[in-house]
């Protein structure tokens, strides 16, 4: 026979909780490996903008060396890639709060059309690396003008 059981939302918060606890018993905190602080890669917000010519690519980089960066270009692809170290001369157990990322970073955008890889300027500024990209002659608009035809009546 089956009965109909009520339902009780606070059983299931408390069957949750349970399973929370049990998480996080003394054998999961056993592994200090989980706690600790790791560099990972991240990604790099960019900010891409074309121009009647150009492409012009920005990226905030505070604090990266411009030698830690590498910027390629291969079959239209912009890559950009770089490490920001960490922090040494603090100890560890001295923080109070640590949210600053450190770590290795890339990104990769391709772009809407072919650009001359001879002409690429880039510059880091304040922490701000400006990308110049300019457009394949190929594939910059050009302006065509029209002919005036003379007809004899």
């Amino acid at each position: 026979m089956t009965s109909l059981t009520r339902w009780d939302p606070y059983r299931e918060l408390a069957t949750m909780r349970q399973m929370m606890e049990r998480f996080f018993d003394d054998d999961f905190l056993k592994f200090p490996n989980l706690w600790e602080r790791r560099s990972e890669v991240f990604g790099l917000a960019l900010d891409v903008a074309e121009k009647d010519d150009a492409y012009v690519v920005k990226a905030s980089i505070p604090g990266v060396n411009p030698e830690d960066v590498e910027i390629t270009l291969s079959d239209n692809v912009l890559t950009i890639k770089g490490e920001l170290k960490e922090d040494k001369e603090i100890k560890e157990e001295s923080y109070h709060l640590r949210e600053r990322r450190f770590g290795q970073f890339l990104r990769s955008v391709t772009l809407p059309a072919t650009v001359d890889a001879d002409m690429i300027e880039a510059v880091n500024e304040n922490g701000v690396l400006t990308l110049t990209l300019p457009k394949s002659e190929a594939v910059k608009p050009k302006k065509i003008e029209i002919k005036k035809v003379v007809t004899n009546r």
